[in-house]
């Protein structure tokens, strides 16, 4: 039996531009399914479970990021922001709520199409017997359920946060680049530069170093990346 074609959840409240990147899903093999508003998002989220919503954020009823953090409350469905925003710390703030990346208005049809598919293949779930738990020394993440602990603590990680340490743990004891790690967090073909990769790692090593200033987990590899520490 062929499997179905994943759901799209198209969240936009202008008509033109929704109807267009509904076309242009379906027109790629996709099936959509459509909402103008905050309210009726949440409400297809629960009725339809789509395999991945594309959100703006400029919704009549209710902020697009209250959107998110609602769906983060019960669902890791991929989120893609699509939005007119294009402030580096509009782009932070969607990410630190949760979203999976975030294209700018106008974008390419290509482009969010790539992002797409990248998103979706993070979702494939571990093979069957295989631990969903990542780990190295006290430091370990459950990639299905988005805990991480250190030791028996648990540690209270955003949505970027946990990615980053998710990546480092899979290549612990190996260089891991900024663009690898970019890619991993924001997907293949993000703006996401280095520095935005500097910042999420100052506040990670602030929840899981001793002394963050004097780091012996997550060591920098000075122009190129990081290294976690294998134990």
């Amino acid at each position: 039996m062929t499997e179905p074609m994943p759901l799209v959840l198209v969240v936009e409240d202008e008509l033109s531009i929704r109807r267009f990147i509904v076309a242009a899903l379906e027109s790629h093999g996709f099936r959509a399914v459509e909402a103008p508003s905050a309210a009726a998002a949440l409400a297809r989220a629960t009725e339809q479970v789509p395999d991945a919503v594309l959100l703006d954020l400029g919704l009549p009823d209710r902020d697009g990021m209250e959107v998110i953090t609602a769906l983060r409350g019960w669902s890791r469905v991929p989120i893609i922001v699509l939005s007119a925003r294009g402030r580096e710390q509009d782009k932070v703030l969607g990410l630190d709520a949760g979203a999976d990346d975030y294209l700018t208005k106008p974008f390419g049809v290509p482009e969010l199409l790539a992002r797409l598919r990248v998103m979706l293949r993070r979702q494939v779930p571990p093979e069957s017997g295989t631990s969903p738990w990542v780990s190295s020394g006290q430091l370990s993440v459950n990639v299905l359920d988005h805990h991480a602990r250190l030791g028996e603590a648990d540690l209270k990680l955003t949505p970027v946060e946990f990615k980053l340490l998710a990546q480092l743990l899979k290549h612990a004891g190996k260089l891991v680049t900024h663009r690898q790690l970019s890619e991993a967090v924001w997907g293949r073909g993000s703006s996401a530069d280095a520095q935005y990769v500097r910042v999420y790692i100052h506040q990670l090593r602030r929840k899981i170093e001793v002394d963050p200033a004097h780091p012996q987990l997550l060591l920098t590899e000075t122009g190129v990346g990081y290294r976690l520490v294998q134990e």
